[in-house]
C-alpha cells in the first residue's frame, strides 16, 4: 500500500509540476507586436514573430505561402516603407496545455477582415505558427460576390482539378 501511494503522489507531483500555464497577455502582445511590425513596414521584426515552419494564408485563393515564399512576396511591400496596417477590433484567445490559436476581427484597408491562427512557443516567445486572413461578407452581399467571382472560381477550380 505505502508503495502505492508513493507512485501516486509521485505522478500527482510531476503531473502539476510539468504543466504549463499560458499568459495570455503574453500571447496578445506577440500578436498586437506582429501586426505593428507590418504597420511600421518592419521586416525583420515581423518575421522574427513567425515560427520558421511559419505559413501565411491570404485573400486570394491562391496565397498559401510557407514563410520562404511569403518573405519573397511581402519584401517589396516592406521595402518601399509601406506593408499593411492590420489593428484588432476583437479578438479571442484560446489556450490548451502549449497550443494557442486565436481568432480576431481586424481594421484594414481591406475593411473588416478575420485572422485566425495557431501559435508556438519557440526561444521563449509566442510565434505566429499558421495565419489565415480573410475578408469578412457579409451574409446580405454573399450572393453579389459569389456571383462577381463565379467565372474565376469556376476557372481555377478547373485548374486545381486538373493537377
Amino acid at each position: 500500500m505505502k508503495y502505492f501511494l508513493f507512485i501516486l503522489l509521485v505522478v500527482v507531483f510531476y503531473s502539476c509540476a510539468t504543466k504549463k500555464t499560458v499568459n495570455i497577455p503574453d500571447v496578445e502582445q506577440s500578436i498586437d507586436a506582429w501586426h505593428l511590425a507590418a504597420a511600421q513596414a518592419n521586416f525583420e521584426n515581423y518575421f522574427n514573430l513567425m515560427t520558421d515552419e511559419g505559413v501565411f494564408i491570404g485573400t486570394d485563393a491562391t496565397e498559401n505561402w510557407k514563410l520562404a515564399e511569403f518573405k519573397a512576396f511581402s519584401k517589396p511591400y516592406f521595402d518601399t516603407g509601406k506593408a499593411w496596417s492590420f489593428t484588432s477590433l476583437e479578438r479571442h484567445v484560446y489556450a490548451q496545455n502549449d497550443i494557442v490559436y486565436f481568432d480576431e476581427l481586424l481594421d484594414t484597408q481591406m475593411g473588416i477582415c478575420r485572422g485566425s491562427g495557431v501559435m508556438k512557443m519557440q526561444n521563449g516567445t509566442w510565434k505566429i505558427a499558421h495565419y489565415v486572413l480573410s475578408i469578412a461578407v457579409p451574409n446580405d452581399n454573399v450572393t453579389s460576390l459569389t456571383q462577381m467571382k463565379k467565372e474565376w472560381d469556376q476557372n481555377y477550380m478547373k485548374e486545381l482539378r486538373a493537377q
